[in-house]
């Protein structure tokens, strides 16, 4: 099983490079663009969340009455993910989970929290995946995101929702991200304490932590078989290459932004 998951790691290593090195951290130039940012990756930190509350409902048993499912290391390993993720602390010491943080980060610099917030409220009250979208005006790359994820959710095949759960939905920060949070909370501390705030408990639990508890959860479903590990292969690298899109999306609308504001500058110029 190490030499699967040795495998898997190499031949993910360039798309993960790629997300690392993307083109859309460096268009980040102030909290304007961070915004734009935020609201694409708010519905990546939702639909995680029900990555893992499905990964819960197939690992232990969560009807009455109750019985044994599963090994008991499984059923550990998944539920010491759900409580950091589902109610972990924020900066006062509060239950929250890591999706209504995220929300808090938003609201306190500014973001648009109306889209996913309809789209939650909507989904919740019909269940319906289209009437959501449409009615929230999700962003298209944020749609295929979450279409994508609800498709292995739909699988019912535990070991390939642990897969991409563990390899797939690795939020990759790189460090220049984390100095461009850095250098913008130094100017505006009252505006993103909070996301930076949720950034290194990203790092300090879901990164390291949280990331070695979910290798050994995968390792354990996928077990000796080949067919299982071919296949959480195959979805892992779709996985990344939908994140990949999301960026590329967000990193569209930075780009629209900035020229929309150049050509308007030009024009005032020009009328001066």
């Amino acid at each position: 099983m190490t030499t699967q998951i040795e495998r898997i790691k190499r031949i993910i290593e360039p798309l993960r490079q790629e997300i690392i090195n993307h083109k859309v951290y460096s268009a980040i130039k102030d909290i304007d663009d961070l915004k734009v940012f935020m609201q694409f990756h708010v519905y990546a930190v939702w639909d995680f969340m029900s990555l893992l509350k499905t990964l819960q409902g197939n690992l232990t048993c969560i009807s009455v009455p109750w019985f044994p499912k599963g090994t008991a290391d499984t059923r550990f390993l998944i539920n010491e993910i759900v409580v950091g993720e589902e109610s972990d602390v924020d900066l006062n010491g509060i239950r929250k989970s890591h999706f209504e943080l995220y929300l808090d980060a938003m609201k306190q610099c500014g973001a648009d929290t109306s889209k996913i917030e309809v789209f939650t409220d909507v989904l919740k009250n019909t269940g319906d995946f289209n009437s959501a979208y449409l009615s929230s005006e999700t962003p298209k790359e944020a749609k295929d995101f979450v279409d994508f994820t609800f498709k292995i959710i739909e699988s019912d095949k535990d070991y390939l929702q642990s897969a991409i759960f563990t390899f797939g939905r690795e939020d990759l920060i790189p460090g220049m991200f984390i100095s461009i949070i850095n250098e913008m909370h130094k100017k505006f501390p009252d505006e993103i304490s909070i996301f930076k705030y949720y950034i290194e408990r990203h790092i300090e639990v879901d990164g390291d932590h949280h990331s070695h508890l979910a290798i050994q959860m995968t390792a354990n479903l996928c077990k000796d078989n080949e067919q299982y590990w071919k296949e959480a292969e195959e979805l892992i690298i779709q996985s990344l290459k939908q994140r990949i899109e999301l960026w590329n999306g967000v990193y569209r609308q930075l780009t629209e932004r900035t020229n929309t504001a150049n050509s308007t500058n030009e024009k005032l110029t020009v009328q001066l």
